[in-house]
């Protein structure tokens, strides 16, 4: 184990998480376990000077305590690549403001720090159309802002799902059943009148069992999911939008599933994704900023945090 490294750690607000379920706090945990200093950013400290990108970031100590959960050491401004290691781990929305940090968080990969994940990979792979490169995991799937398509996509399969290509947290995601008359209303809104691409997919009953999320680290599934189980009356299984979950072991057909990904994620630098599996199909691909550690460390006594930190340690040991 590696000791004395400097992680750096790109996030929203550190005062407004909720410590309990955030995956980001436990990887700092386990990098501060293990001797590594933390200094945390938010997008809008980074910048970059005469080609150099750098940013303003403090210095912190954390505490697994949700009454004081961090403080702050030292603030100063410094070039990215006196880090060993940042972590890209700033939710969504996937607007330009995101974007542009990942230009300059790939600016700083070049200048000699390792970034996880990879800042073009999380550019270039959007969570819902990555799932495209897929086909034979994923079910039935429209990407379209033409409405008149979409209507007849909702026409051939008589229950779907709809959603934005760049939401989190079950935002704006919508069933529309055979007969719905909230169609035209639905679409409207969610296509902005037809200036918006969204994605249909054929709905997949499988979902009352619950949403599964599966971690993968450098690939390797970690051997449970946590299935989300939509609340009574609820059509999304986000825990944001107030799910229950319990833990499963991988399915033969989850592991398939991974198997099939797990080459793509690789070359393409993604080193800690959430896979969404639902029944037998693949619907999402996560890479910004995927959750569910700390419900699954404590499920099992796991430590997910570890296996990403000693991936991260190799990494820099043959960089």
């Amino acid at each position: 184990m590696q000791t004395n490294l400097k992680l750096g750690v790109v996030m929203d607000p550190i005062e407004s998480i909720y410590i309990k379920k955030d995956s980001t706090f436990a990887m700092m945990l386990e990098a501060q376990r293990r001797g590594w200093q933390l200094f945390y950013m938010q997008q809008q400290d980074l910048f970059v000077e005469a080609g150099l990108v750098s940013a303003q970031m403090k210095q912190i100590k954390i505490e697994d305590n949700p009454n004081n959960w961090f403080e702050v050491i030292d603030e100063s401004s410094a070039p990215l690549h006196h880090l060993d290691c940042t972590l890209m781990r700033k939710d969504p929305p996937f607007d330009m403001e995101y974007i542009y940090s990942t230009y300059l968080l790939e600016l700083a990969e070049k200048q000699g720090t390792l970034i996880v994940n990879r800042p073009a990979s999380i550019r270039s792979a959007n969570e819902k159309l990555f799932t495209a490169l897929f086909p034979d995991c994923s079910p039935e799937t429209l990407v379209s802002r033409d409405m008149q398509r979409i209507k007849d996509f909702h026409d051939k399969h008589q229950h779907i799902v709809v959603k934005p290509l760049d939401g989190m947290g079950g935002e704006m995601i919508f069933q529309i059943r055979q007969g719905d008359t909230n169609r035209n209303v639905i679409l409207e809104a969610i296509t902005n009148k037809g200036q918006q691409t969204i994605m249909a997919q054929r709905f997949l009953p499988e979902y009352s069992e619950g949403d599964k999320r599966i971690l993968l680290i450098d690939g390797e599934p970690f051997p449970y999911a946590l299935a989300r189980i939509p609340a009574a009356g609820e059509g999304r299984a986000n825990l944001a939008a107030g799910a229950s979950y319990k833990g499963v072991e991988l399915t033969q057909r989850d592991k398939e599933i991974c198997q099939r990904v797990a080459p793509t994620l690789k070359e393409m630098g993604l080193m800690f994704v959430g896979l969404d599996v639902i029944g037998d199909y693949l619907t999402e691909i996560n890479v910004t900023s995927p959750t569910c550690i700390r419900e699954l460390d404590t499920l099992y006594s796991a430590n997910i945090a570890g296996l990403l930190m000693d991936t991260i340690e190799n990494k820099l040991k043959t960089s």
